[in-house]
This record gives structure tokens, C-alpha cells and sequence, in this order.
């Protein structure tokens, strides 16, 4: 789960390191799971190279490597362009679709909150591969239809994808080399997505999520589109449609208006201002704090529902992360990025607090992917920051 512009450090970090640690005030929420709930401190995203730090913190944040080069203009006159690798929930989709086992329907699938209607590296944070940026469905309607859809419509959908495969077939010969590679790889996720399309939908353990009617897809209703984005997470995962997903909050500088907190004010904004503004610090300290109980309603839901394939509940056996671009907003710091993850799913000790010593952020991709049974990864993004190996959270 992503939630945009940094966080306040003295209200997120508990002081003490251990078992015995005391939530702050923005995560006061996760106190019901506590003993799930595996706080770290000192992960740092040590990418530089072309963009801002915004961009790099957001489409960074999951892949791990450097920016292309680009024409998108950053902060400051730092122009960049997409991510140059692939990001880690993909790597690790990847690897679980190779494996007929493990294989799913959709192998991930991407939520969203509120995410604007543009593509740039402030809003991607899922990556297939290079220059590859996957867009997150922010409509719960679109993502139940996905989920869900009828049969016609996707014979329709096969039957345009047929339709256009053949002409970008035809339009090939007359294309440059490196044109041709794009073509290529836009091919590959046609592909891909006439074998979503062709795939039966499984006869679903738990029932389908009823979704309240006519819910507009504007800022005022962003709690309840996230109420039901989680909602069908939790359904996709619980029928074993996906092991992998991400949730994207808004985007990084975003300026999203919480009015259901009193606040007025855009977010990014906000972030900007001063330590000691008091009343922006207070706004500042809802928004975060309202992120979190998004996190722990995910959490919640995912302990109330029984494991389909074992034991316990479901959040016996998976693991959330929950993080952001920033370290905090008004210093634009990719130190210290918030890593607060919670469950059982990777066999991690859980129900710390550690104060790591600055290390990596492509360190704790690799730790996850090797949790998620990809231990064959030996790096992940920048193959230098990766010397020291997986981190230890055992």
C-alpha cells in the first residue's frame, strides 16, 4: 500500500527498538495488531541519477534502479523519464505465474485511490519492465467488472485484440529497430491479456463483494471508493485470483482535499509547510493517521476472513508493507522511508520495532521476494546496493 508525500517523523517512529515499543499517533491505529505489526526504521532509498526526488521516490520506490533518461520535467529542472526495470511486485508475479502451483488468474492486480487520469513518473509505481509503467484501476465498478465480467463481453475483448494484433503485424515492417522492440513488447502484454481473458473464472469460495451503487469517482468520495478497493482486494486474494497486489493512495504531489478530516487544504501543499506551522503539522497528522486506519481495515479484513488453502486467517498467511515516496515532505528526504508491514505471510519476526543502519531499500525487496519463495533472486534493481544480500527480519 502507497500513501504520497512523506510522513512526520516524531509522530510516525516509535522511540524504543524491540518488542517492547509504543506506537506514535499516526500509528496508534495498528495497536489491535501489534503482534503483526513489524515497524522499520532506517530503509533508505538510495537512488539518484536524472528526476526529482518525487519521481524518483515514487517510481523508484518499487523498482529500485534509476530513471531513464526523459523529457518529463522534474522539480528544480531535473527532467527524467520512466523506470528502467521492473518493479518488485511484478518480479515477484513473475515468478509465482511460472510455477503451476502457484499460477493464479491475474497473477496481481493493481488498486487505486483516486489516482488522476495521467500518466507521468509521479503517478506509476507498478513497473513490467523497463519504460513499462502499469496503471492502477482507481473505479471499484472497472475492477469488479474485471474481476467479474460476463462471458460475451470477453469474447468481445478477445475478438479486438485479435483485430489488433493483426494490424500492428502489418504496420511492423515498416518500423525502425527500436520501434519495432516497443512493438514488441506491447505484443507481450497482448498476449498476456488474451490469456486473462481466455482463462474460466474459478468457482469463487467466498461470494462476491456487493458494491454501493453510484458512488462518483471524485476526491469527497475517496473513503468509500477505498472501502470498496479493499473490499475486492481481500475477495481476490481470498479466491485465489491473485497473490500479488498493490493499493496506490493518490499520487505522489498530490493535492488531494480530505474534507472528510476538516481538511481543506491540498496535501502536497501541506507537506511544504514549516515544522512549526501547528495548525498544517495537525492537518498533516490526520491525513497519515487516516492512511493508516486504510491500512489496518486491509489488516481487519483480512483476519476476519478463514485461510481457504490452510489454517488461521488470511492475514496468518500474507504480508502487507505500507510505505511512501518520501521520508518527509518538506525536506523531500529518501531517507528513512516509512516500512511499516504487518502479518504473518513471510515467516518474518513480527511485532518489532528496528532501527536499521541505513540500508537500502533494494535490500528489503529482496528479503520479500525470497519470503514469497523467489530465492533464486539474487539482486534486485541496482545490483550494487544489493552486496550485503537479503535483510534479516527472521
Amino acid at each position: 500500500m502507497f500513501s504520497p508525500n512523506g510522513t512526520l517523523p516524531n509522530e510516525f517512529w516509535p522511540d524504543e527498538e524491540g518488542e517492547d515499543f509504543q506506537f506514535k499517533s499516526i500509528l496508534q491505529p495498528l495497536e489491535p495488531f501489534r503482534k503483526q505489526t513489524l515497524v522499520l526504521k532506517g530503509v533508505f532509498n538510495k537512488i539518484r541519477g536524472d528526476g526529482d526526488n518525487h519521481m524518483r521516490g515514487m517510481s523508484c520506490l518499487l523498482t529500485a534502479d534509476n530513471l531513464l533518461p526523459g523529457n518529463i520535467m522534474g522539480g528544480g529542472g531535473a527532467p527524467a523519464g520512466w523506470a528502467s526495470g521492473v518493479s518488485i511486485d511484478q518480479e515477484i508475479k513473475k515468478a509465482l505465474q511460472a510455477r503451476p502451483h502457484t499460477k493464479t488468474r491475474f497473477g496481481s492486480l493493481e488498486f487505486g485511490v483516486a489516482v488522476p487520469n495521467r500518466a507521468d513518473p509521479w503517478t506509476r509505481m507498478s513497473y513490467l519492465g523497463p519504460n513499462q509503467p502499469v496503471a492502477p484501476v482507481d473505479d471499484p465498478y472497472q475492477m469488479f467488472a474485471k474481476m467479474y465480467g460476463q462471458m460475451k463481453d470477453k469474447d468481445s475483448l478477445v475478438s479486438i485484440l485479435d483485430d489488433v494484433k493483426e494490424d500492428l503485424q502489418r504496420v511492423s515492417k515498416k518500423l525502425s529497430a527500436r520501434d519495432k522492440q516497443m512493438l514488441e513488447e506491447h505484443m507481450a502484454l497482448v498476449r498476456n491479456m488474451e490469456t486473462e481473458l481466455k482463462t474460466p473464472v474459478q468457482t469463487v469460495a467466498h461470494p462476491m463483494p456487493d458494491l454501493d451503487p453510484g458512488i462518483e469517482l471524485v476526491n469527497d468520495n475517496a473513503p468509500q471508493i477505498s472501502r470498496m478497493q479493499i473490499n475486492l482486494l481481500v475477495n481476490a486474494l481470498s479466491n485465489d485470483m491473485v497473490r500479488v497486489a498493490t493499493f496506490q493512495f493518490m499520487r505522489s504531489v498530490g493535492q488531494a482535499q480530505m474534507r472528510w478530516l476538516g481538511v481543506e487544504e491540498g496535501h502536497h501543499s501541506l507537506s511544504h509547510d514549516p515544522d512549526d506551522n501547528k495548525d498544517s503539522f495537525s492537518k498533516l497528522q490526520k491525513i497519515n493517521t487516516w492512511f493508516c486506519s486504510q491500512f489496518v481495515y486491509l489488516a481487519k479484513r483480512l483476519s476476519e476472513t478463514p485461510e481457504p488453502f490452510g489454517e488461521g486467517s488470511m492475514l496468518d498467511h500474507t504480508l502487507l508493507v505500507w510505505t511512501n515516496e518520501l521520508g518527509k515532505g518538506n525536506t523531500h528526504t529518501l531517507d528513512n522511508i516509512p516500512i511499516v508491514m504487518v502479518g504473518g505471510g513471510a515467516g518474518f519476526k513480527m511485532g518489532r520495532s528496528l532501527k536499521l543502519d541505513n540500508v537500502a531499500h533494494n535490500r528489503l525487496w529482496l528479503s520479500i521476494a525470497h519470503a514469497m519463495g523467489h530465492d533464486g533472486l539474487q539482486t534486485f534493481g541496482k545490483a550494487e546496493l544489493c552486496a550485503e544480500g537479503p535483510l534479516s527480519l527472521t
